[in-house]
């Protein structure tokens, strides 16, 4: 089953010629989660062909706008194209009241149903979940409401070992074996012990998003070994005040949480239109924690099993 990112915009609140606000696109199997929605959004899915009425879930860091803006423009457009199939909206407080006002003055009704889930984003809390994955928040130190967002894979089934399988089981009793379970006769008595017939289940992957915020280290528990860790880079390290000041983070402060948190790999962006060149910011993290890579619109990261 696919699972992989796709970048949309990497710029924080001053878009360059080259670089998007932020939104990246997360397909887990043939589900489709937009994070974030910067201004531009729309054209960017367009640009690198993701199919925008695909996407089911949405789900918003926060209330600036180049990580929101996008939203109203998408909305009327997949209206505008007749969607049919619900979406869901996960915001913090406040993103209903923006988006209904402007649904209100442009009197747009929509063909299709739109679920506002308001968030705390003060907790780490589950707030989805589906057949595949659950999704929680991370919460984050900004100037306003914010979260991240944690999107975790449930554990998946053993391997069936088919040369060690006794040719009387069912296919209940196969699933059950799946799930770990042994097979017992009517008197109780172990049948086919699950650890003779199966193999351990593949690997439940991982991917946290953590949006704009100071550096914080509270969040180690809920990131500790993810798969793929994207965190903001605003400025290298010789602006940590400024960075301080801004409630951003720097590249280094990105590597040194990916380090401690043991990630397998780090994704930096959120970059300054003050860096042309996002070498230095590139440099800077790898210089900590080495498995780092830019978060440059339209590319494809994916994990593996």
């Amino acid at each position: 089953m696919d699972f992989e990112l796709k970048i949309l915009g990497s710029s924080s609140a001053t878009p360059s010629p080259n670089r998007n606000h932020t939104a990246q696109v997360l397909t887990i199997g043939n589900q489709l989660y937009l994070i974030d929605c910067g201004e531009g959004t729309l054209m960017q899915l367009m640009r690198y062909k993701v199919k925008h009425q695909r996407i089911s879930s949405i789900f918003i860091s926060h209330l600036h706008g180049d990580h929101f803006f996008g939203l109203f423009g998408l909305l009327s457009t997949m209206h505008l194209q007749q969607r049919t199939a619900p979406l869901s909206l996960y915001g913090p407080p406040g993103l209903a009241d923006i988006l209904t006002l402007q649904f209100k003055y442009s009197n747009t009704q929509f063909s299709f149903k739109l679920t506002f889930h308001e968030l705390d984003t003060t907790v780490h809390t589950q707030i989805f979940e589906d057949k595949y994955i659950t999704v929680h928040t991370l919460p984050m130190q900004h100037r306003v409401s914010c979260c991240g967002f944690l999107f975790r894979e449930k554990p998946k089934p053993r391997h069936l070992v088919k040369s060690k399988l006794p040719n009387f089981l069912t296919p209940p009793q196969l699933i059950k074996l799946k799930n770990g379970a042994d097979i017992l006769d009517d008197s109780g008595q172990i049948l086919v012990r699950n650890a003779d017939v199966t193999t351990h289940p593949s690997h439940s992957r991982s991917y946290a998003f953590c949006s704009d915020t100071r550096y914080k280290e509270d969040i180690l528990p809920y990131i500790w070994q993810v798969d793929l860790l994207y965190h903001e880079a605003t400025f290298l390290d010789n602006m940590r005040e400024r960075a301080e000041y801004t409630f951003h983070s720097t590249a280094r402060q990105a590597a040194t949480l990916a380090l401690k948190a043991q990630v397998k790999r780090l994704l930096i962006g959120h970059f300054s239109a003050r860096y042309k060149d996002l070498t230095p910011l590139l440099e800077e993290a790898k210089e900590v924690f080495d498995n780092t890579n830019l978060a440059l619109e339209g590319k494809t990261i994916g994990i593996l099993d």
